[in-house]
């Protein structure tokens, strides 16, 4: 078996060597995910379509940044 090629199955003792969650704090730390209730999401196609609509929105004056 080549060195990067997966294997049919893993030992028990290697699966269990992680630690879970060790880089989920750095991970919080950098992003910033907003949630958008469904009622308002059927309304856009995608986050693109989100940010457009967010930067008229303050552009126009209507939301204090």
């Amino acid at each position: 078996m080549k060195k990067d090629e997966l294997r049919k199955d893993y030992p028990a003792s290697l699966i269990r060597s992680g630690t879970r969650g060790k880089y989920a704090a750095r991970y919080a730390a950098g992003t910033n995910v907003v949630l958008i209730d469904p009622d308002l999401r059927a309304h856009f196609r995608d986050s693109e379509a989100v940010n457009r609509a967010l930067r008229r929105y303050l552009k126009a004056g209507s939301l204090q940044a």
